[in-house]
């Protein structure tokens, strides 16, 4: 079972390496493209992959923890899932909810965001998205980092050996 364990805690290690290197791929991009546009395509297209990939870790480390459920205290073991399942739950979120309406909004802006005045009802729209989206990615981060640290200290127990002997039949003969 410690195979388990160090197998989640590579896989979500993975996964929060990722987010944080995509911050900084998003700040890079934003510095370095000079077409604002292009930039947030390419920041764009790197947070679908961290989202899908968050969904598909949580799935994987929540079937994991099926296996390796014998072995683990009960209380960490559902404390583990459900930040594994607000894990899946936000990149969900962030990418099929968020991520369809910033889609929309961008859509029907009809040009650069640039072009747009601040107080213009798209573009408030747009940043007030953009705020949730990394809200709902800081919430994953956070619960990935619980959840690594929950698996990183797990305590394995063995499960209790029904101590039987077959032949005391003192209980049967009782007098």
């Amino acid at each position: 079972m410690k195979f388990f364990s160090s197998f989640m805690l590579l896989v979500l290690a993975i996964w929060l390496g990722s987010a944080v290197f995509f911050i900084g791929v998003a700040q890079s991009a934003f510095a370095i493209v000079a077409d604002r546009e292009m930039a947030g395509a390419v920041v764009g297209r790197n947070l679908m992959i961290l989202n899908i990939g968050g969904i598909v870790v949580s799935m994987i480390l929540l079937l994991t923890s099926l296996i390796s459920a014998s072995m683990v205290g009960r209380v960490s073991l559902w404390t583990e899932r459900f930040l594994l399942l607000v894990l899946g739950g936000c990149c969900a979120v962030g990418q099929f909810v968020i991520g369809v309406w910033l889609g929309s909004v961008r859509s029907q802006m009809g040009g650069p965001l640039d072009t747009l005045s601040l107080d213009d009802p798209l573009r408030m729209q747009f940043n007030m998205l953009h705020q949730y989206s990394m809200w709902v990615m800081l919430a994953a981060m956070i619960a990935a980092l619980i959840a690594f640290f929950i698996i990183a200290n797990r305590r394995f127990e063995r499960p209790p050996v029904a101590k039987s002997d077959v032949y005391d039949f003192s209980k049967e003969f009782k007098t």
